[in-house]
């Protein structure tokens, strides 16, 4: 079994100088019921399908599976989704040995601004550059798909 360990913070600072790359993304999420996700997900000119499992250790890890499908195929599988699309732009930015995926949050999570660095160990150290803002590992609210059932402009 794939396992994704990770970890999720805020973006409290200016990053997009150092960004390497910048993709446009569209997801929504066939399932989302608690303990599983299935979502399909447009990068650029790419498609792909992707299964997570419930998280453990507080949110820093979770069975993840991911295949690459045709980018029409995804936007066929798009109509069968739930209600809720995420849309964002995800910079790359490399940050000593790690690169961080910044999401930055378009439409209903306008304003939302999240980095992730993947790691091979839940105890791996990472640099964190001083962007980062506060650690949000775990907390439910920012998982893609809660943030297509409750968007970020409806948490005021």
């Amino acid at each position: 079994m794939a396992q994704e360990i990770e970890r999720k913070f805020l973006v409290r600072g200016s990053f997009k100088e150092a960004a390497f790359d910048a993709l446009q993304i569209c997801q929504g999420y066939i399932s989302s019921a608690p303990g599983r996700s299935v979502r399909v997900r447009i990068r650029g000119n790419q498609g792909f399908l992707t299964i997570k499992g419930s998280s453990h250790d507080g949110g820093l890890s979770r069975f993840e599976w991911e295949k690459e499908i045709g980018a029409d195929e995804a936007r066929e599988l798009m109509a069968l989704c739930e209600p809720g699309i995420i849309d964002k732009t995800r910079y790359l930015v490399k940050v000593g040995a790690h690169t961080f995926e910044v999401d930055e949050f378009h439409g209903d999570n306008e304003g939302l601004v999240v980095a992730e660095v993947e790691l091979g160990a839940p105890d791996e150290p990472f640099e964190k550059p001083d962007w980062l803002g506060e650690e949000v590992t775990g907390d439910r609210r920012y998982y893609n798909s809660s943030l297509a059932k409750m968007p970020y402009k409806v948490w005021k």
